[in-house]
């Protein structure tokens, strides 16, 4: 009986631990779409952040360092409270080189591509959470297959080969499909029941991050394929 009732607590701290992950996700998602919103709606802003290469780049070199370092920030000594910052700070940023969507795209085909986004994450997140089977390999995989797509992309910057472009569009909704539900197996596989405060804070901004870059990627990628441009 004993080991039934500690069985049962750890897998309710354990929900716990996941239902944290993804709330700072979700928090992290909505205020990404509040700045970029907010942005767009003012087109000085706009115009200052693309017409100014400097400055564009300076963002996205600025969110890849905080990508880096939120990703070790389990391992290191930086506190909960300095990770959820920058976690915060970087969605902040994406907001703002995202905000261009909001002029490209009508509103209503960007709603589209939330919510099946959002559809598609869910049900891949359920079946990580919940599914036996050992997704390591496959995680292995789809890391693989994503520094493919990122060199992939990258050289076609430069040759703007359209049939290469939907290739890695297409491949990329599949790839951070796949990874959506290994990363929130790895994240449950994460918590082992003996972490407590600070430790276990970070850890869980640490999978809201990998699951918000998850979601982000998938709609984007989505938007280039569903989304109607405006005229």
């Amino acid at each position: 009986m004993a080991s039934d009732i500690t069985y049962s607590e750890v897998v309710r701290e354990e929900r716990h631990f996941m239902a944290g992950v993804f709330a700072w996700m979700g928090l992290g998602l909505a205020l990404t779409g509040i700045v970029a919103a907010g942005v767009a709606s003012v087109p000085v802003m706009v115009q200052a952040i693309f017409s100014n290469r400097l400055l564009f780049f300076g963002l996205i070199i600025l969110q890849l360092i905080l990508v880096f370092r939120l990703s070790g920030a389990v391992a290191s000594s930086t506190s909960a409270s300095v990770a959820t910052l920058m976690f915060f700070i970087y969605a902040a940023l994406n907001g703002l080189t995202l905000s261009v969507i909001f002029l490209a795209y009508t509103s209503s085909s960007i709603a589209t591509a939330f919510l099946t986004t959002a559809c598609t994450f869910g049900v891949m997140s359920l079946y990580g959470y919940m599914t036996e089977t050992d997704l390591s390999s496959l995680g292995n995989l789809l890391f693989m297959a994503l520094i493919g797509l990122i060199i992939a992309s990258l050289v076609n910057l430069w040759f703007h080969n359209p049939a290469v472009m939907w290739v890695t569009t297409y491949a990329g909704i599949l790839i951070f499909v796949g990874l959506t539900a290994y990363d929130t197996q790895k994240i449950k596989h994460l918590f082992r029941g003996d972490e407590h405060g600070d430790q276990e804070e970070k850890e869980a901004i640490s999978g809201a991050l990998a699951l918000y870059l998850d979601f982000i990627n998938i709609f984007l990628n989505l938007l280039n394929v569903m989304g109607r441009r405006k005229e």
